[in-house]
């Protein structure tokens, strides 16, 4: 495993890497919000182990508890909001030929990173 990763809203975790697949642990502290963002080399499956997570693909607002899921298309515009008050933690699964940090486009983001 990796080191913890901070992050405006929280932090992730690299759990387990492979060629075709990413397995991170996400916690997304109270209020936190991830970026309106798509990708253009993964797709993206979701499992809420704690907390409520209220995720958006594209037009879309769906909340989810623990033990849902979801799956997020490639190229889909997704994010992940925690408006609870304690941690979401989910577990975020990537597949794809290309597995970058950098393979990410951004619309919103309340951070204003680019």
């Amino acid at each position: 495993m990796k080191s913890i990763v901070l992050k405006p809203w929280g932090s992730y975790q690299v759990l387990e890497e492979s060629s075709k697949y990413s397995i991170k642990r996400i916690v997304v502290k109270p209020g936190g919000i991830l970026s309106l963002q798509s990708h253009l080399h993964r797709s993206e499956h979701w499992i809420v182990v704690q907390g409520i997570a209220e995720v958006t693909i594209n037009e879309k607002i769906q909340v989810l508890n623990v033990n849902q899921n979801i799956f997020i298309p490639q190229n889909s515009k997704h994010r992940l909001s925690n408006k609870d008050n304690e941690d979401l933690i989910v577990i975020e699964i990537w597949f794809g030929e290309i597995l970058e940090e950098e393979d990410i486009v951004r619309y919103e983001d309340i951070y204003d990173r680019k």
